[in-house]
C-alpha cells in the first residue's frame, strides 16, 4: 500500500491530507488563530469538586473550565484508599492494578483552590470546555513519557518478541524508578542511541516543565504540544510512508531539522513543494474535501449516503439511489449494504465524525446477511486510529457504533453556524412571515391608531409581497392600516421591520425570529 502525507499552510488554515493508494482517507484542519489545546499540560486550579457527578471542573485560564472526569484521575496522589501495585503482563508490558471496577465511584482527594496538572485529551465543543486527564504523558517520537507511573508499555504493534525484549532491555536501563515509559510502533529496529536521544529529549521537556510550573503562581500553561502538522509527521510518519510533500519553506526546514535528529534515515522522504499552484488544488484532493462538506455520498453502484450530524449523534442513511441490479431484492441490498461499509468507515474517519453513529442500512431479512454486514464494518472500522464500537444490526434494521472524539470535525473545522437559519438548514416560509406579519400588526392595533406604516423586509421577501397583492390588501383590510412594503438587503429572510412613517420614519419594531 503507498501511502503519503501532503501538508499546506495558508493565511487561513493549515491542512493536512492523507492518502492511501491515491484514496483520500484523512484530513486535519486547523485554523491559523485557533492552535489546538489536545496535548497541552496546564498548572490549573480545581474550581468544584462533584462527587455526584463523578467530576471535577478544573480553571485553566480557558473561556470555560475544563471538564476532570474521576475516572481520568490516575495519580494516586489524588484518590482515596487506591491501590498503587503493578502488575507485568505477558507480553512484557505492565500494567496499573487498581482497586476500583469501571462502575465503581471514585473517591478523590480533591479541594477547591487546589492546584493541580492536567493535560487535555478532548477539545472544548458545543459550549463545552476541554476534556482533562491528571495522567500527564509527554510524547516523542520513538517513545512517550509518563512521569509519576512505573511501567514500561511496548506497542502492541511490535510482534517480534526479540525486538519487544531488546527494547524493554535499553528503557528499562535508561528510565528512573518513577517514570513511566511507552515504547511507540516507529521505535522498531531503532538503534539504542536514538532511543536514549529520545529519552533525553523528552527528560529535558519534562523538566522544562516543572520549571515553568515553579515559575508561575497562578493558573497557566506549562507544556505546549506541537502544532497540527508537525504532530502528525511526529505520530503519523512510520516506515510505509513513501512520502510527505509540504508547500512552506518554514515547516518544511523545521520538520526536515526535526527528523534528521530523531529519524535521520526516513529525511530522505521529505519534499518541498515549490510549484505557484495550490498544492491541494494540483492533487486533486481541493475538489475532494469540498465533497466532504456535502449530506450526500454517491457510492460506485449508482447508490448513496446521506449523512447527518445533529447534536446528538450522526446518521447515516444507505439508498439504493439509481442502482438496478438483476438478482432479487435480498442480494441486491446485500450488495449495496456491503459497498456502503466500506464508504461509511471512510467518510466517518474522513469527517471526524464522533460520539453516537446510527446507521440505517438498507432492509434485508435474512440474519446471515446482517451478519455480513455487521463483520465487513468491523473489518473496515480497523482501518480507523480511532477507538470504535460496535452492536450488531437491531430488529429496526439500524447498527449503532461510537466513535472515540479527539478534536472538532472536520464540518466545526471549516465551516460556521449560518446566521439565518441557526444551523438549522431551514428558514422561515414566507406563509409564515406573513402570518407572523398579522400577528403584529393585529398586537400593535389594540394600543395604537396609526393608519399609515412602512414594513421593510428582505428584498425577495418585499417583491414576493408586492406581486401577491392578495395577502398585502388582506393585511391592510383586516387591520385598516396602509401599508408601504420595502426591501432592505440588510433585514434576514425571517425579520421584518416597521417604520413610522409620519415621525421621520422612526423604527417601531425590529423582530426577529430570536424573539418568538
Amino acid at each position: 500500500m503507498e501511502k503519503e502525507i501532503y501538508i499546506s499552510e495558508s493565511m487561513g488554515e493549515s491542512r493536512i491530507a492523507i492518502i492511501e493508494d491515491s484514496t483520500l482517507v484523512e484530513v486535519y484542519v486547523e485554523k491559523q488563530d485557533q492552535q489546538r489545546m489536545v496535548g497541552n499540560i496546564y498548572k490549573g486550579k480545581v474550581e468544584n469538586v462533584l462527587p455526584g457527578m463523578q467530576a471535577a471542573f478544573v480553571d485553566i485560564g480557558y473561556d470555560i473550565n475544563a471538564f476532570l472526569p474521576f475516572s481520568e484521575i490516575e495519580n494516586p496522589a489524588y484518590l482515596v484508599d487506591i491501590d498503587d501495585t503493578e502488575e507485568t503482563n505477558g507480553k512484557g508490558g505492565s500494567k496499573r492494578k487498581t482497586n476500583r471496577k469501571s462502575n465503581d465511584n471514585v473517591n478523590v482527594d480533591l479541594k477547591t483552590g487546589q492546584n493541580i496538572f492536567v493535560q487535555v485529551i478532548k477539545e472544548a465543543f458545543a459550549g463545552k470546555g476541554p476534556r482533562v486527564t491528571t495522567e500527564v504523558a509527554i510524547p516523542g517520537r520513538l517513545l512517550v513519557l509518563v512521569p509519576n507511573a512505573k511501567y514500561i508499555g511496548i506497542s502492541k504493534k511490535i510482534w517480534d518478541k526479540y525486538e519487544r525484549r531488546r527494547l524493554k532491555k535499553i528503557v528499562s536501563s535508561i528510565k528512573d524508578k518513577d517514570t513511566g515509559i511507552i515504547v511507540r510502533t516507529v521505535a522498531e529496529g531503532k538503534s539504542e542511541d536514538l532511543i536514549k536521544n529520545d529519552f533525553y529529549n523528552l527528560e529535558k521537556s519534562w523538566q522544562n516543565l516543572l520549571k515553568t510550573n515553579n515559575q508561575k503562581k497562578d493558573v497557566a500553561l506549562v507544556y505546549e504540544d506541537l502544532e497540527t502538522a508537525s504532530s502528525v509527521v511526529r505520530d503519523l510518519f512510520t516506515p510505509d510512508i513513501n512520502k510527505i510533500v509540504i508547500d512552506s519553506k518554514k515547516l518544511y526546514k523545521k520538520i526536515s531539522s526535526y527528523l534528521e535528529d530523531v529519524s535521520p534515515n526516513m529525511a530522505s522522504r521529505l519534499e518541498h513543494y515549490k510549484s505557484k499552484a495550490p498544492l491541494f488544488e494540483s492533487k486533486g484532493i481541493e475538489n475532494e474535501i469540498d465533497k466532504l462538506l456535502r449530506p450526500k455520498v454517491w457510492l460506485k453502484s449508482g447508490a448513496y449516503l446521506i449523512i447527518e450530524k445533529t447534536e446528538a449523534m450522526v446518521v447515516v442513511d444507505v439508498n439504493s439511489g439509481r442502482f438496478i441490479g438483476k438478482k432479487n431484492h435480498e442480494e441486491n441490498s446485500l450488495k449495496i449494504n456491503l459497498e456502503a461499509c466500506k464508504e461509511v468507515a471512510r467518510q466517518l474517519r474522513l469527517r471526524d465524525l464522533s460520539g453516537l453513529v446510527v446507521i440505517d442500512f438498507i432492509d434485508m431479512k435474512n440474519e446471515s446477511n446482517r451478519k455480513k454486514i455487521y463483520y465487513e464494518l468491523r473489518k473496515e472500522l480497523k482501518k480507523d486510529r480511532a477507538k470504535v464500537a460496535v452492536s450488531p444490526i437491531s430488529d429496526f434494521g439500524l447498527l449503532e457504533m461510537t466513535r472515540q472524539r479527539i478534536r472538532l470535525s472536520l464540518l466545526d473545522s471549516m465551516s460556521d453556524e449560518c446566521p439565518t437559519c441557526r444551523g438549522a438548514g431551514r428558514i422561515m416560509s414566507r406563509e409564515t412571515l406573513i402570518t407572523r406579519i398579522d400577528h403584529w400588526l393585529r398586537r400593535y392595533k389594540s394600543k395604537n391608531r396609526k393608519l399609515k406604516l412602512k414594513l421593510e423586509l428582505h428584498p425577495d421577501n418585499a417583491d414576493f409581497m408586492k406581486k401577491n397583492k392578495k395577502a398585502l390588501r388582506g393585511l391592510m383590510w383586516h387591520n385598516f392600516t396602509y401599508l408601504t412594503v420595502e426591501g432592505n438587503p440588510k433585514i434576514h429572510r425571517d425579520e421584518f421591520k416597521f417604520y413610522d412613517t409620519k415621525n421621520n420614519e422612526k423604527v417601531i419594531d425590529h423582530v426577529s425570529i430570536d424573539q418568538k
